[in-house]
């Protein structure tokens, strides 16, 4: 029974990965999820913010007093020419990298073109197998049109891909008025593999308090809907590789992405309420359903219920909305469902 997936060139065991989340924040965590099987391991985010606030704290202590005496000038050196952030990022990288076993896939999270993005060639030198590039943009600024934002994803992607050799993935949101057009356009850009999709934590508002709030709500399977929709419909139209993330909890959820045609069924929520020990009870179970259906491998499935093998495309696209709509009846007992 072969569970084996390649995923943007790396050969993993199966293809339930442990995706971006604060279980990678120490060695020991990561040593957990390893040793609980999983394939590969998402590194946390390394945040644009982070890179750029150290840099401006820096250049601020290299030049307090600078200007008091002529040879100051001299003595300190250049920003744009110091090296600088967040090493204990890149020492952890570099330390689960020498000791997992399996491939690390650094994380940045970015929204724009500029000097953090040369931290991508630094993970990589720290020994990354991978890159992630996790793109977190709301659109809010309303003189913006969406040509200008998509151009801003397509600059960071492409100016990502010119700093490293290894294969990037890049991770994004669904909010693009013609995602398929969009995806075609990240992979033209250098995207080695697509995660879909980035889930968005949206604020609340406190009344008593009269304050913002973050809300920290976990996934559930309803949320791997979307994400399987847009796989299903790009699988074969789009050369790259496709995770899916955000509802990944159970055997189901993983069949289904593999048959919607993703490589890999990336989970974080499922692992957070439940322990790293979830990557080896879902392989398990992926096996078992494989040989009680007499699949002999996970490539087999993989894109098996995509848009590319069906008749009539525009069934899939369409005719399952409207089927949607027409298959709810009340409840006969008058109950509210």
């Amino acid at each position: 029974m072969d569970l084996t997936t390649t995923y943007m060139g790396l050969k993993l065991a199966h293809p339930i990965v442990p995706s971006s989340s604060p279980l990678s924040k120490n060695i020991d965590s990561i040593k957990r999820l390893v040793d609980a099987g999983a394939p590969a391991v998402v590194m946390y985010s390394l945040f644009e913010e982070q890179i750029n606030a150290e840099s401006l704290i820096l250049d601020h202590y290299l030049n307090y007093g600078s200007y008091s005496s002529p040879e100051a000038m001299t003595y300190f050196p250049d920003l744009k020419n110091y090296n600088i952030g967040p090493d204990a990022y890149l020492e952890l990288v570099r330390k689960a990298s020498e000791t997992a076993g399996v491939p690390i896939i650094g994380s940045l999270n970015g929204v724009s073109t500029g000097g953090w993005i040369s931290y991508a060639k630094k993970i990589e030198e720290a020994g990354a197998a991978g890159l992630e590039l996790n793109v977190y943009y709301i659109a809010t600024d309303i003189g913006r049109d969406g040509a200008e934002i998509e151009q801003m994803y397509l600059d960071v992607v492409r100016d990502v891909k010119k700093s490293v050799s290894i294969p990037v993935a890049v991770k994004i949101g669904p909010f693009f008025s013609a995602t398929g057009n969009m995806m075609r356009k990240l992979a033209d850009a250098g995207a080695d593999a697509l995660v879909l999709f980035n889930r968005f934590y949206q604020p609340d508002i406190d009344p008593e308090a009269l304050e913002v709030v973050p809300q920290h709500v976990l996934s559930n399977s309803t949320d791997l809907m979307l994400s399987l929709r847009w796989v299903a419909i790009l699988y074969g139209r789009v050369p790259v590789d496709f995770a899916v993330t955000n509802g990944v909890h159970t055997t189901n959820d993983v069949l289904k992405s593999m048959m919607a045609g993703a490589k890999a069924a990336m989970l974080a929520s499922e692992l957070l309420q439940h322990g790293p020990g979830r990557i080896r009870e879902l392989a398990d179970s992926l096996r078992e359903w494989m040989e009680e259906h007499e699949y002999e491998s996970v490539r087999q499935m993989q894109g098996s219920m995509s848009q590319i093998n069906v008749a009539e495309p525009a069934a899939f696209e369409r005719a399952n909305y409207m089927k949607s709509l027409e298959s709810w009846r009340p409840d006969p007992t008058g109950v509210k469902i």
